[in-house]
């Protein structure tokens, strides 16, 4: 059966968090379903741009300039908007959830002003076979390790 949950925080601008797997159930890996981003600061009266990152990678990919071609980035999100009733708020979400999840991850965040983020990920594990668990082990392993 399928199990979903939450990992959420709040992130300084510029700075990453370490979404921790390491203790995870053998036989089980876990996909990315749901990325997302809030504003942590006077939500009402601020126009805002924030953008964030998750990746597979050894190190974090900058939110502000992610490259889809990158294997380990499986999560980009963007959040904007402007006081200004000329421009609606746009709220969009890349995820790569064909990724099965083994290992740590790392999340980035940064906002144009320096606020810090809001920032939830929802997660569905996934029961695996030992040659998927193996092959799932052996390539986020190998995108780590580059």
């Amino acid at each position: 059966m399928r199990k979903t949950f939450v990992m959420r925080g709040q992130t300084a601008s510029g700075e990453t968090e370490v979404l921790n797997f390491s203790g995870y159930k053998p036989g089980y890996a876990y996909r990315l379903t749901e990325f997302t981003l809030y504003p942590s600061t006077n939500i009402p009266g601020v126009d805002y741009e924030m953008t964030g990152t998750i990746t597979a990678g050894k190190t974090a990919v900058a939110p502000t300039d992610p490259n889809f071609n990158d294997e380990g980035l499986i999560g980009s999100a963007l959040l904007q908007d402007d006081d200004s009733q000329a421009y609606p708020i746009s709220k969009l979400s890349v995820i790569n959830d064909t990724f099965l999840i083994t290992q740590n991850l790392i999340l980035m965040v940064q906002d144009a002003v320096g606020n810090p983020i809001n920032w939830q990920c929802r997660f569905v594990s996934e029961k695996m076979s030992g040659p998927e668990e193996a092959t799932a082990n052996y390539k986020q392993y190998a995108i780590s390790d580059e």
